[in-house]
């Protein structure tokens, strides 16, 4: 009898619901990765894919899934199963961020008692104390025996790590599972703090009429996770994203890919533009890596020296001379086929390069450039001229009726230079204008722009003059 009763006592035991918390964890890191795929845009955003093979028990669990970006999105977390009649689906999520520090170790030990281990020099030996901590704001309050002491030498020992902190991001879920076999989930998420941009270096020839060009991706990942053996992708255009609370920036560049002889294939993708690198690559976290996207060879290019006038002082007279104004100096080439390019060029910076006379190259200035489609032209700005100084003249101004106002002007260019050199004045008018008189011939910019091109002769000097009606 009283075996049966025993019996019968092991099998109640054996079909009782487990307690909760003697529910098996299972626990993914990247060593269970196949493959990563890292999808980067140039407003601070990657999206990354991560296929990872595991093994989870039937009927319901928790799975940690581990090395995740710490700047992830929690609320764009994907999740699915490479295999759909698994059954394997997720019933809550949770996004575990409180990483363990030595700050918030001791936090946890407020109102405890801990070891702290001192090393005695004067008596070559370690003495061990035991404390209460009763405080970890600014420094460390502890009570030892019947003191207080106000912080307190040596290594504080632990007895256990609490189990609510954890060492690295961890994302957590609850499944429910009908497979017990291997099976691989793919999942997805956005990041912020990576993203990338353009940056090209333009070798100058000795007379300024032909350049060669070199492109490069720069990619910053500071997502808080590495990468290894990722493929790679970058994805340019106007990515409308929702506005953050509070409001943000969003800036984003638009572009598009290099030839597929660059190690980047382009295609079309919705209303943006795809590049995809043609070989993994690591992108390891607090990196920045550069990544060859273009070289172009023998490119025309321009140089152009040019003036252009302040606003708004057209209808006023000037008291005093006038300062000089900078020549600036530009270099301008076409993104066409025929000129060697041809390809549509993200944005990003430019920096212009120049051998000098030894054949030792040296940096002349840099610019900034918007995304440049096939068939336009990409201008630059490298600096102002040394040579050439522009000086600034009002030789005339009077009120001919209540608004409207007559003035004359002399733009003076000095050319030191041994050779000659062509300079473009650009004057920048206001109200409704007219050009009553000038020495040179203009062409109309715009609506409130003339531009006058002039001959500079080699250390000599030119005066461009002109009279003007403003109406207001």
């Amino acid at each position: 009898m009283n075996i049966i009763r025993l019996a019968l006592f092991f099998a109640a035991v054996l079909f009782l619901p487990s307690p909760s918390g003697a529910e098996s964890v299972s626990v993914s890191d990247a060593g269970d990765q196949t493959t990563v795929e890292v999808t980067v845009y140039n407003n601070n955003l990657g999206l990354i894919k991560d296929v990872r093979t595991v093994t989870l028990p039937s009927g319901e669990g928790e799975l940690r899934f581990m090395d995740v970006a710490s700047h992830i999105q929690p609320a764009t977390v994907l999740v699915q199963s490479v295999r759909p009649s698994s059954g394997f689906t997720v019933l809550e999520q949770n996004y575990e961020y409180d990483l363990m520090n030595a700050r918030k170790l001791l936090d946890k030990y407020v109102g405890k008692q801990i070891k702290i281990v001192d090393w005695n020099r004067f008596q070559d030996r370690k003495d061990v104390v035991e404390a209460t901590l009763l405080a970890n704001n600014e420094g460390q309050v502890y009570r030892i025996g019947e003191e207080i002491f106000l912080g307190h030498p040596g290594v504080k020992v632990l007895p256990e790590l609490p189990g609510d902190l954890i060492a690295k991001p961890t994302l957590t879920w609850r499944f429910r599972n009908g497979y017990t076999e291997p099976q691989k989930l793919r999942v997805s998420y956005l990041t912020e703090n990576i993203g990338w941009r353009a940056d090209y270096v333009l070798l100058l020839n000795d007379d300024d009429t032909m350049a060669d060009l070199s492109g490069w991706v720069t990619l910053d990942n500071r997502s808080g996770a590495a990468y290894r053996n990722a493929r790679l992708k970058l994805v340019a255009g106007e990515v409308h994203r929702a506005t953050p609370e509070p409001p943000g920036r969003d800036p984003m560049f638009q572009a598009k890919a290099m030839a597929e002889a660059e190690g980047f294939r382009e295609e079309a993708f919705f209303e943006y533009h795809l590049y995809d690198l043609d070989r993994p690559t690591t992108i390891k976290d607090l990196q920045t890596k550069q990544i060859r996207l273009l070289e172009a060879s023998g490119l025309g290019v321009t140089k152009e020296l040019l003036v252009t006038s302040p606003r708004g002082f057209f209808n006023r007279r000037l008291q005093g001379p006038s300062p000089r104004q900078p020549v600036a100096a530009f270099l301008s080439f076409a993104n066409k086929k025929e000129n060697r390019l041809g390809r549509p060029l993200p944005a990003g910076i430019v920096r212009v390069y120049k051998e000098d006379s030894r054949g030792s190259r040296q940096f002349i200035g840099e610019d900034r450039i918007a995304h440049i489609p096939t068939g336009e032209t990409v201008r630059l700005k490298t600096g102002e001229s040394f040579d050439v100084v522009a000086e600034r003249t009002q030789t005339d101004f009077k009120q001919v009726t209540r608004g409207r106002y007559e003035t004359a002007w002399d733009v003076t260019l000095r050319n030191h230079k041994e050779e000659a050199v062509r300079v473009g004045v650009v004057e920048r008018l206001t109200g409704h204008w007219k050009i009553l008189t000038n020495s040179h011939d203009y062409r109309k910019v715009d609506a409130f722009s003339i531009r006058f091109d002039v001959s500079v002769p080699p250390d000599g000097e030119t005066t461009v003059r002109y009279r003007v009606q403003v109406g207001l």
